[in-house]
């Protein structure tokens, strides 16, 4: 398939586009808003002659904000433009950045080359960024057409994801030709990229800039006072962050088998999509004590459940517990970052489906800050013997955090990329 027929198969798909955005909006909301912006329509005045940074949704945007914040340093005559495709990502973006005036924010229209030419010249980048592996054929070849150079950031590539690629060969490699610069995280995805049809030059290892994560200094001591509010500091806390569908039950089951054994156990649960905050309300309160974090309500002896419902929080949630579950693994997602809690020192316990972040997560194991569990009694009995010594807890997360700083630096490695990019 070249890229014209991609296109004419995409206008053809845009009644199932309009479909999935109104099934989308039945469960939130927001997904029925700014919908012009997704044809290039309505979008908000721009200043130009910026940087524009994709990032799809709220991961990729907190991966982007410490490049984005770089970025402004080192340029600080140009405006940035963010683009993202969901609701939440684009509540993230805006959260971010309220006190950022050169930062402004849009929806990324549909690849469809006239939507994606009229966005581009309402714009009129210097250069673009794509956070990862959101690749649109014709976003890309009208960057090519007006000279924009294109930069794939943090690049990953799995070996499904590239077989899928290599399936579609007469898309995939003119589009791949026509990047800048592909900075990837892992030499075998470097290669992945090679085979695929991005250009020698352009591949650069960087490294993956989520091991630059900065830990604002009044994290922790904001999140003991607030325990000490609780009376927990002695109690046993423990987060499940960004579960999926599925899998909050099991994560709630394990709790209820700890329970069995500390039966002062607090369980942080933060639900990965708002639209199923309630659902998962309505999943705690019929087995625990449960109280949501956006009512402010405090956190007595008799609760057992925190639900983390709130946008923006979840560092702070991973600081205010001992032991973290990263969600998205019990269930075949993929995994979410396991980075954020391996910053604050905390061990780490996932499923077994991390094909997200599968280098990252066999470098945790392989240094003992990560342990693999494949069901809700595993998942249990790792939280029990945490608990039960805390001197291995307290071991394994400190090799976390250790192999954080030993791969810190490619934020710098980017930057250096994208700066010969702009001259």
């Amino acid at each position: 398939m070249n890229r014209t027929l991609y296109t004419l198969l995409f206008h053809l798909g845009l009644p199932l586009v309009a479909l999935r955005l109104f099934l989308r909006g039945r469960k939130a909301p927001a997904y029925r808003q700014r919908i012009a912006e997704r044809f290039a329509c309505k979008l908000p005045a721009m200043r130009h002659g910026g940087i524009w940074v994709h990032a799809v949704s709220v991961g990729e945007s907190i991966a982007a904000a410490p490049m984005v914040r770089a970025l402004l340093k080192a340029y600080p005559e140009l405006p940035i433009t963010l683009t993202c495709m969901t609701p939440t990502g684009s509540e993230r973006i805006k959260a971010l950045f309220a006190d950022e005036p050169r930062v402004q924010h849009c929806y990324l229209p549909y690849d469809l080359p006239w939507a994606a030419g009229r966005f581009l010249d309402h714009v009129r980048p210097r250069l673009g960024i794509i956070m990862e592996t959101e690749l649109w054929p014709n976003h890309i070849h009208q960057c090519a057409k007006r000279g924009i150079p294109v930069a794939l950031a943090n690049a990953r590539l799995s070996a499904r994801s590239a077989r899928g690629y290599g399936r579609f060969a007469r898309l995939t490699r003119p589009m791949l030709a026509e990047m800048s610069l592909v900075a990837v995280q892992t030499e075998v995805e470097a290669e992945r990229f090679r085979s695929l049809g991005a250009r020698e030059a352009c591949v650069q290892v960087t490294g993956s800039i989520k091991f630059d994560l900065k830990i604002d200094a009044q994290l922790l001591p904001r999140a003991r006072e607030l325990r000490g509010q609780w009376q927990a500091e002695r109690r046993p806390v423990w987060i499940a962050a960004s579960t999926h569908e599925g899998e909050d039950a099991l994560v709630l089951q394990a709790h209820r088998q700890l329970l069995e054994v500390h039966g002062d156990a607090l369980l942080i649960l933060v639900p990965r999509h708002p639209e199923r905050f309630d659902a998962v309300q309505a999943l705690c309160a019929e087995q625990f004590a449960t109280v949501r974090r956006s009512t402010g309500q405090a956190v007595s002896t008799e609760t057992r459940v925190l639900l983390g419902d709130t946008m923006g929080e979840l560092l702070f949630l991973y600081a205010l517990a001992d032991i973290a579950f990263v969600g998205g693994s019990l269930v075949p997602t993929g995994g979410h970052n396991p980075l954020e809690p391996a910053a604050l020192a905390l061990p780490v316990i996932m499923g077994p489906h991390v094909f997200n972040f599968l280098e990252i997560s066999a470098m945790l194991r392989e240094a003992g800050a990560l342990q693999s569990v494949d069901d809700a009694e595993g998942l249990a009995l790792a939280v029990q013997r945490l608990i039960e010594l805390p001197q291995d807890a307290r071991r394994v997360g400190e090799a976390g955090r250790a192999v954080m700083q030993a791969n810190q630096g490619a934020l710098q490695r980017l930057l250096e990329g994208l700066g010969k990019l702009m001259r």
